[in-house]
Protein backbone atom coordinates (compact mmCIF):
# COMPACT_ATOMS: atom_id res chain seq x y z
CA UNK A 1 0.00 0.00 0.00
CA UNK A 2 1.29 3.48 -0.86
CA UNK A 3 2.35 5.82 1.92
CA UNK A 4 -0.59 7.83 3.18
CA UNK A 5 -3.19 5.72 1.40
CA UNK A 6 -4.75 4.56 4.64
CA UNK A 7 -4.33 7.68 6.75
CA UNK A 8 -8.02 8.57 6.78
CA UNK A 9 -9.04 5.03 7.73
CA UNK A 10 -10.73 4.71 11.11
CA UNK A 11 -9.70 1.54 12.91
CA UNK A 12 -12.75 0.51 14.90
CA UNK A 13 -10.84 -2.08 16.92
CA UNK A 14 -8.34 0.38 18.37
CA UNK A 15 -10.59 3.44 18.56
CA UNK A 16 -8.28 5.61 16.45
CA UNK A 17 -9.68 8.65 14.70
CA UNK A 18 -8.73 10.15 11.39
CA UNK A 19 -6.38 13.09 11.76
CA UNK A 20 -7.19 16.42 10.12
CA UNK A 21 -6.13 17.14 6.58
CA UNK A 22 -3.53 19.71 5.55
CA UNK A 23 -6.37 22.10 4.72
CA UNK A 24 -7.58 21.91 8.32
CA UNK A 25 -4.11 22.75 9.63
CA UNK A 26 -3.91 25.73 7.27
CA UNK A 27 -7.31 26.95 8.53
CA UNK A 28 -6.15 26.58 12.13
CA UNK A 29 -2.94 28.50 11.37
CA UNK A 30 -5.03 31.28 9.79
CA UNK A 31 -7.29 31.41 12.85
CA UNK A 32 -4.25 31.58 15.16
CA UNK A 33 -2.82 34.41 13.05
CA UNK A 34 -6.13 36.28 13.23
CA UNK A 35 -6.24 35.91 17.02
CA UNK A 36 -2.67 37.22 17.23
CA UNK A 37 -3.63 40.22 15.09
CA UNK A 38 -6.60 40.89 17.39
CA UNK A 39 -4.26 40.73 20.41
CA UNK A 40 -1.92 43.29 18.85
CA UNK A 41 -4.83 45.63 18.02
CA UNK A 42 -6.26 45.27 21.55
CA UNK A 43 -2.86 46.19 23.01
CA UNK A 44 -2.79 49.49 21.13
CA UNK A 45 -6.41 50.48 21.95
CA UNK A 46 -5.43 51.95 25.31
CA UNK A 47 -7.80 49.80 27.37
CA UNK A 48 -7.62 49.83 31.17
CA UNK A 49 -4.87 47.53 32.43
CA UNK A 50 -7.19 45.00 34.09
CA UNK A 51 -9.37 44.61 31.01
CA UNK A 52 -6.34 44.45 28.72
CA UNK A 53 -4.68 41.69 30.73
CA UNK A 54 -7.94 39.73 31.00
CA UNK A 55 -8.57 39.88 27.25
CA UNK A 56 -4.99 38.96 26.37
CA UNK A 57 -4.98 36.01 28.78
CA UNK A 58 -8.31 34.83 27.35
CA UNK A 59 -7.08 34.98 23.75
CA UNK A 60 -3.82 33.31 24.75
CA UNK A 61 -5.73 30.48 26.43
CA UNK A 62 -7.74 29.91 23.25
CA UNK A 63 -4.53 29.82 21.19
CA UNK A 64 -2.88 27.51 23.72
CA UNK A 65 -5.78 25.05 23.59
CA UNK A 66 -5.85 25.11 19.79
CA UNK A 67 -2.12 24.46 19.44
CA UNK A 68 -2.14 21.69 22.02
CA UNK A 69 -5.26 20.04 20.64
CA UNK A 70 -4.35 20.06 16.96
CA UNK A 71 -0.61 20.57 16.48
CA UNK A 72 0.36 18.38 19.44
CA UNK A 73 -2.41 15.93 18.44
CA UNK A 74 -3.80 15.62 21.98
CA UNK A 75 -7.32 15.88 20.60
CA UNK A 76 -6.78 12.65 18.68
CA UNK A 77 -4.58 10.69 21.11
CA UNK A 78 -5.42 8.61 24.13
CA UNK A 79 -7.10 10.62 26.92
CA UNK A 80 -4.44 9.49 29.37
CA UNK A 81 -1.86 11.56 27.47
CA UNK A 82 -4.12 14.60 27.84
CA UNK A 83 -4.38 13.97 31.59
CA UNK A 84 -0.59 13.68 31.87
CA UNK A 85 -0.18 16.95 29.97
CA UNK A 86 -2.80 18.72 32.09
CA UNK A 87 -1.17 17.39 35.27
CA UNK A 88 2.15 18.93 34.26
CA UNK A 89 0.43 22.17 33.28
CA UNK A 90 -1.38 22.32 36.63
CA UNK A 91 1.84 21.59 38.53
CA UNK A 92 3.67 24.33 36.61
CA UNK A 93 0.86 26.82 37.32
CA UNK A 94 0.92 26.00 41.04
CA UNK A 95 4.70 26.46 41.17
CA UNK A 96 4.48 29.79 39.29
CA UNK A 97 1.74 31.00 41.65
CA UNK A 98 3.73 29.91 44.71
CA UNK A 99 6.83 31.72 43.44
CA UNK A 100 4.77 34.85 42.77
CA UNK A 101 3.44 34.79 46.32
CA UNK A 102 6.89 34.08 47.71
CA UNK A 103 8.70 36.87 45.87
CA UNK A 104 6.04 39.59 45.84
CA UNK A 105 4.18 39.15 49.10
CA UNK A 106 6.92 37.87 51.42
CA UNK A 107 10.17 39.48 50.28
CA UNK A 108 13.37 38.42 52.00
CA UNK A 109 16.22 40.83 51.45
CA UNK A 110 19.23 38.64 52.25
CA UNK A 111 21.15 39.96 49.25
CA UNK A 112 20.64 43.57 50.32
CA UNK A 113 21.92 42.83 53.84
CA UNK A 114 25.06 41.18 52.43
CA UNK A 115 25.61 43.95 49.92
CA UNK A 116 25.33 46.73 52.46
CA UNK A 117 27.48 44.83 54.96
CA UNK A 118 24.84 44.48 57.68
CA UNK A 119 24.89 41.33 59.73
Amino acid sequence: MAHGAGTAHIDEHHGEHAHPTERTYIKIAAILSLITLIEVVIYYLGLPHGLLVTLLIGFSAVKFYTVVAYFMHLKFDDRRLTYIFLGGLFLGAVIALALDVLFHHHPINYAIKDFVGLE
